[in-house]
């Protein structure tokens, strides 16, 4: 009875939501269309609505831990689902993505994110998509901001492993400045594909820098201890009991 309740819960939570998204679009939209800070000021406000409804809606409460950076930036963050995306952009003063380019065909979504300096990418054709994600990120038309990129390529799972694309390491060098990783466990509370929610501390936390200057291997292996490393924290904390390693999991030849 109580998994029932919530679940039913959870669906009014997603509807109105959703709802309060179109009716901000709305709202906001003459204004964006004329100053991107119209823009911005429409997903600030829908980003915080969210966590505000669901701390009382479904009793789910989220967390910023670390220094929120305000300049420009290149942040590469775990990705588990769509409320990392609303804790982020609800903190961020100037958020920009590295996205996929069939999100630029999603009504509201798409063009508040063309409006606020996303860069889309075209994932069927790895080679290409690097090179036009760095040619927009060099280009005049992106504004200064924090850009974005989901080294994993995807929402995955708690538990789950991903490869890192080499991308993050070649915008990374592009850019010549630094970075900051980003931990989660928000997928252990909203997972990525379904409506239940449960209750409890959603955490994003923004981790020490890394310096620009190093080399690809070294970044990337870096970047992923960092990340993974602190998402593994964060998750345990949460009560999520993660998987065993593989060599501890499985048995060694008896004697």
């Amino acid at each position: 009875m109580a998994y029932a309740w919530r679940w039913t819960r959870s669906l009014l939570f997603a509807g109105q939501a959703y709802a309060m998204m179109a009716l901000m679009a709305v709202f906001f939209t003459p204004w964006a269309m004329v100053d991107r800070r119209g823009a911005f000021a429409g997903v600030h406000t829908w980003c915080r609505y969210v966590r505000w409804t669901a701390r009382w809606m479904i009793g789910l409460h989220s967390e910023v831990r670390g220094e929120v950076p305000t300049g420009e930036v290149m942040i590469a963050a775990k990705h588990q689902s769509f409320f990392d995306i609303i804790i982020l952009v609800s903190e961020l003063p100037r958020p920009k993505f590295v996205m996929k380019q069939e999100l630029n065909r999603a009504p509201i979504l798409g063009w508040y994110a063309r409006r606020i300096g996303c860069v889309p990418v075209d994932r069927g054709r790895r080679g290409r998509a690097i090179r036009d994600m760095l040619a927009r990120v060099k280009s005049g038309e992106q504004e200064p901001g924090q850009l974005i990129i989901y080294p994993q390529g995807t929402r995955v799972e708690p538990g789950a492993k991903r490869d890192y694309k080499v991308g993050t390491g070649a915008l990374y060098q592009e850019m010549d400045t630094r970075c900051i990783p980003v931990a989660c466990n928000v997928g252990v509370f909203w997972p990525r594909r379904r409506i239940y929610r449960a209750p409890g501390t959603a955490v994003v936390e923004f981790l020490e820098p890394i310096p620009p200057g190093l080399p690809l291997r070294a970044f990337m292996a870096q970047l992923e201890d960092a990340v993974e490393g602190g998402s593994d924290r964060l998750m345990a904390e949460a009560g999520f009991e993660l998987p065993a390693p593989a060599s501890a999991a499985e048995p060694g030849p008896k004697s």
